[in-house]
């Protein structure tokens, strides 16, 4: 089966060409950053306009790239939620418009779920997994047992550790996107040379919490001592004090469940030092550690292809009543 995969959840508009036999065809991505970095933010509004403009012609280079056209197409895939629902709406209307017209099946995938199992582009990684996804408005834990087998462990009771990111880069003054900056910009400082809180929760759980780290960044910038130190040192400090908290529940999470693999998933896993910090702590406690591309770490359509294709295949199909959505299935 050959899938079209359609994703516009956020401020990329993006399409890619999955064959179940020949792989990946083509992954074509189209990037609002310049559009929204005067803004030191996503705008709604601007998002959805942007991808009224690229979808069209991003979706007609992704089949160019694939070398596939209509009648090779066996089904389409789109991101039906979570996301902003006016950027869902551009993807979803099109993808619909477009099975109907070229009588296609269509499957509206779950934009959490696809983040998952996009690290099966790369990998063969044996069920079941711990997955910790991150990005900029999820924090979660899942026990993956097979395709469509989620099960929630945990998540942020408050902030994702992207919006942290976010909020730690303005308060700083590094530009938008502001995860890219602090991890590039910590790569230059001392991580170790000023102590941020770490939230730990209870013992045994498996949550989340960022707005109490964000506080105290905040308080710190404020201080005299803030104010006198260098922004790589800030940077690599509050980076490891996020990563350390992700790599610590996420093995914590795989020795509790006795599962000896993870795969993290999400925009903020293509962070160089929660890579580095998760294959580090995952090979001292015999966890094995699979880390997609940072191109599939992002949002990005080939994901949702890869997922359509395994749903369509199995006879999974959404009717011409897909609806956007703002919260996944998969967390609370």
């Amino acid at each position: 089966m050959r899938v079209l995969g359609i994703e516009s959840s956020c401020d990329e508009t993006a399409a890619a060409v999955y064959d179940v036999s020949a792989g990946l065809l083509s992954s074509v991505v189209s990037s609002q950053v310049a559009v929204h970095g005067a803004y030191g933010g996503v705008v709604p509004e601007l998002a959805s306009r942007e991808h009224l403009k690229s979808i069209v012609p991003v979706v007609e280079k992704a089949l160019f790239d694939a070398s596939t056209g209509r009648d090779a197409i066996d089904g389409i895939a789109v991101t039906a939620g979570p996301g902003l629902i006016g950027s869902l709406l551009v993807g979803l209307c099109f993808a619909k418009s477009l099975a109907f017209a070229w009588g296609k099946p269509l499957y509206g995938a779950d934009h959490l779920e696809a983040h998952v199992y996009a690290v099966f582009l790369e990998s063969d990684v044996p069920f079941p997994y711990i997955a910790l996804l991150v990005s900029g408005g999820h924090t979660s834990l899942f026990r993956v047992e097979g395709w469509g087998e989620m099960n929630f462990l945990g998540g942020t009771r408050d902030d994702a550790a992207g919006e942290a990111f976010d909020k730690a880069a303005k308060m700083m003054g590094l530009p938008y996107p502001g995860g890219v900056a602090v991890d590039r910009v910590g790569r230059e400082g001392d991580a170790a040379r000023f102590h941020f809180p770490r939230a730990w929760l209870s013992r045994d759980s498996a949550d989340f919490s960022f707005s109490g780290l964000k506080t105290a960044l905040r308080t710190f910038l404020a201080s005299p001592e803030g104010k006198a130190a260098r922004k790589e040192d800030v940077a690599a400090s509050f980076q490891e004090a996020v990563a350390d908290v992700l790599v610590g529940k996420a093995i914590e999470a795989a020795e509790r469940e006795r599962v000896p693999r993870l795969v993290l998933a999400g925009g903020v896993s293509a962070n160089s030092r929660l890579r580095e910090l998760a294959k580090f702590r995952g090979a001292a406690a015999g966890i094995a550690t699979f880390l997609p591309s940072k191109a599939l770490c992002t949002d990005n359509a080939a994901m949702v292809a890869l997922l359509g294709e395994r749903r369509l295949s199995a006879g999974i199909v959404s009717g011409p009543e897909q609806s956007a959505y703002a919260a996944s299935r998969f967390t609370r």
